[in-house]
């Protein structure tokens, strides 16, 4: 085996490392922006309820506000 093959050997297993460095790294960081954009969609969806189940509240429906009453007293119930 030649200087030059040597050389040649070296640089493929450099380059290699250097791909998985970066696939580790892209994988790492698309799991960072999965997480980000999970909580992000969190956030709007429940931002989105509440803002529903307050207005649903506020129009004072009989059969829905009684039932969001019953919640709202049980989870003070469970907090107590």
């Amino acid at each position: 085996m030649g200087m030059e093959e040597l050389l040649r050997a070296i640089l493929y297993e450099l380059r290699g490392m250097n791909a998985r460095r970066q696939r580790l790294l892209t994988a790492f960081l698309s799991g960072v922006m999965r997480g980000i954009g999970a909580m992000i969609g969190f956030a709007v969806v429940g931002t989105a309820l509440v803002w529903l189940l307050q207005s649903i509240a506020r129009a004072n429906l009989p059969l829905i506000s009684d039932f969001l009453a019953q919640v709202v007293t049980m989870v003070q119930l469970r907090i107590q």
